[in-house]
């Protein structure tokens, strides 16, 4: 019982070792966070709505309409 108490300190200070170093690491820019769509220079432009509808037995309308 002299190495399992060790051993597990080990593993709870890894893995809270770990838990912290996902927090506080320098995070890398991600355009699709920062633009909305991950393309910089359309950054205003809002993409098409598309409306899919139906009732049973017919056949499913799907509406394609721009911002």
């Amino acid at each position: 019982m002299d190495w399992q108490q060790p051993a597990a300190l080990a593993v709870v200070i890894a893995t809270a070792g770990w838990m912290a170093w996902r927090r506080l690491r320098p995070r890398r820019v991600d355009f699709h966070r920062e633009t909305g769509c991950g393309c910089g220079s359309v950054a205003g432009a809002r993409p098409p709505t598309v409306c899919v509808s139906g009732r049973r037995g017919e056949r499913p309308r799907v509406t394609v309409t721009p911002r």
